[in-house]
C-alpha cells in the first residue's frame, strides 16, 4: 500500500539554506532550489520572515502566514497594503500584484521602524 507524507503542515516552520547574509526579521524570498535571501523590491517570490540571522549557506527558519513584525521602508499607515521593498523590508503599495502583495499593516510605522503585518499567504 502506498503512503503519502506532506512536506510541511500548518504551524510547521520550514528551514532553507541562506543564499546571502540574512538578518532575523527580514522578509525573505526564494532565490533558488531550497534557498532564500532578503526579498527585493516588489518581489513575487517572497515566502516569509527569517527567524534568525544567517550567513551564506547557513540554515534559516522561515516563519510563514499569520501576523509578523517587519521593518518599514518609508512611512506605512495602519490599513495600508504592503509589498516587499529592498533589503527585506516592506513598503506601502498602492496596486501590488497578487504575488507581490505581502499583507495589510496592522500598525503604523515610520521609515526604518517595526510594522506589524497580517500576511496574505
Amino acid at each position: 500500500m502506498a503512503e503519502y507524507l506532506p512536506i510541511r503542515t500548518p504551524g510547521h516552520v520550514p528551514t532553507f539554506k541562506a543564499s546571502a547574509t540574512i538578518t532575523a526579521g527580514q522578509l525573505v524570498a526564494i532565490t533558488g532550489s531550497g534557498t532564500v535571501g532578503p526579498a527585493g523590491a516588489t518581489s513575487a517570490a517572497w515566502i516569509g520572515v527569517a527567524g534568525t540571522d544567517a550567513a551564506t549557506n547557513d540554515s534559516v527558519a522561515v516563519y510563514r502566514g499569520g501576523t509578523q513584525v517587519l521593518v518599514a521602508s518609508g512611512a506605512v499607515a495602519a490599513g495600508d497594503a504592503v509589498a516587499s521593498a529592498a533589503t527585506g523590508k516592506v513598503a506601502t503599495a498602492a496596486t501590488p500584484t497578487a504575488a507581490q502583495f505581502v499583507g495589510i499593516a496592522e500598525t503604523a510605522a515610520a521609515d526604518g521602524a517595526k510594522v506589524r503585518v497580517a500576511f496574505a499567504r
